[in-house]
């Protein structure tokens, strides 16, 4: 009963990250309640973290542990040095650093100059070897509490994950206090003499800048067109402005690897329409059924199933019904027997388990899928697995959210 009572975040740094994990869980929610579990029952073993990145090994359903790996931007020396002089600018921050305390102050001041000590979107990446294509899979989000758990325990972990150990930041704050002088100017010395152009012609160029930073919050929104389409033009204002909002959102998707880090221009109409419904806003939808010729549920269940399993969980929702080998099903039905599914009569027709308004179904390619009944249409609300007794586990999750 110990390990059910036992609560992450209990500092408010610590609960700072984990409200930055739930910001980053752009496909289902219902992980996080399962990580948690996970991180409880310390299925985690050899935690590891490091300079931008932590990695452990996580025991899920099968017998071998899944392997996940998480990435933190690290920052950047003038991102350094802007907190930095937010520590040393107040003797509170200093001091309450010195002594294993993060000042929330110190992160208001710091992101008044656009630096974010907590991971923002685009900041936290996750990786994990399960077959759940959510971000973050169950592995990965018990991770993620186990981290809150090292933060309630030392601050300076959140900035070992952006770059510098607590012996580095120290030294960097005392260094400042000592002096009491701005490390950040530049020196400045005799102007640099002339280059004769046909030798600067002749060198060979130095590294390209840094690309700059994608917009963390998400795409910026196009501008309205200065006039209005041409007469006879074969597109609208509209239409012009949502498919350049559009290729905005493929690039921040690409850049900042969110969703299935592809462009999508390989898509078939159908996949296509699901992806654009998934991610434009809830109040364009019907008006992009009408557009489409689909009906407004349609596309309502389109767009679910694109979000919970991108173009796989599309695939699934359209699949006919067809008969996997009996014995497959018989054992399949044996299974969620015996896990104390309990919603009513289990019916086995074709490759599908159906027990209530829950329903198991069995993809061609050998996964499994939950489907829940809402409003008399069935919807997808899970990945795939190719193991049931993880879709059996997140039957279980929902029922007791």
């Amino acid at each position: 009963m110990a390990n059910r009572r036992r609560t992450f975040g209990n500092t408010w740094w610590g609960q700072a990250w984990l409200d930055a994990l739930e910001g980053r869980a752009v496909h289902d929610l219902n992980r996080l309640p399962r990580g948690r579990t996970y991180a409880r029952q310390a299925r985690a073993e050899d935690l590891a973290i490091e300079p931008g990145w932590v990695r452990a090994w996580v025991q899920g359903s099968r017998p071998d542990p899944y392997e996940v790996v998480l990435q933190v931007r690290l920052f950047r020396d003038d991102e350094w040095e802007c907190v930095f002089d937010a520590i040393v600018a107040k003797a509170a921050h200093a001091a309450a650093l010195l002594d294993g305390e993060l000042d929330p102050g110190i992160v208001a001041d710091v992101e008044s100059v656009e630096v974010d000590l907590l991971p923002r979107s685009g900041d936290l990446r996750t990786a994990c070897n399960c077959p759940d294509w959510a971000e973050p899979c169950k592995h990965a989000a018990a991770v993620c509490y186990l981290i809150a758990d090292a933060l309630d325990a030392d601050p300076f972990v959140l900035l070992l994950l952006r770059g510098l150990d607590r012996t580095a930041v120290i030294d960097a704050i005392r260094s400042r206090r000592s002096s009491g002088e701005d490390t950040t100017a530049v020196e400045t010395g005799p102007a640099p003499d002339g280059v004769v152009a046909r030798e600067a012609w002749r060198r060979t160029p130095g590294p390209l800048p840094e690309v700059p930073t994608p917009p963390r919050d998400g795409p910026l929104t196009p501008a309205a067109w200065p006039s209005a389409a041409p007469a006879g033009a074969p597109f609208s204002d509209d239409g012009l402005r949502l498919l350049a909002a559009d290729a905005a959102r493929r690039a921040w998707t690409l850049a900042l690897g969110v969703g299935e880090e592809t462009s999508g221009l390989d898509l078939s109409p159908e996949a296509d329409l699901a992806r654009h419904a998934a991610w434009g806003e809830s109040s364009e939808l019907r008006h992009l059924a009408d557009r489409a010729g689909v009906t407004h549920a349609t596309l309502e269940s389109w767009a679910a199933a694109w979000r919970v399993a991108g173009p796989d969980g599309l695939a699934v929702l359209d699949e006919e019904a067809w008969t996997p080998p009996t014995v497959e099903m018989i054992t399949a039905k044996d299974r969620i027997e015996a896990a104390g599914v309990q919603h009513g009569t289990i019916q086995v027709r074709a490759n599908r388990i159906t027990v209530g308004d829950h329903q198991y179904r069995l993809g061609r390619r050998g996964r499994w899928y939950l489907f829940l009944k809402r409003g008399g249409r069935w919807s997808l609300a899970s990945a795939g697995s190719d193991d049931l007794d993880e879709i059996i586990d997140l039957t279980a999750d929902l029922d007791s959210a």
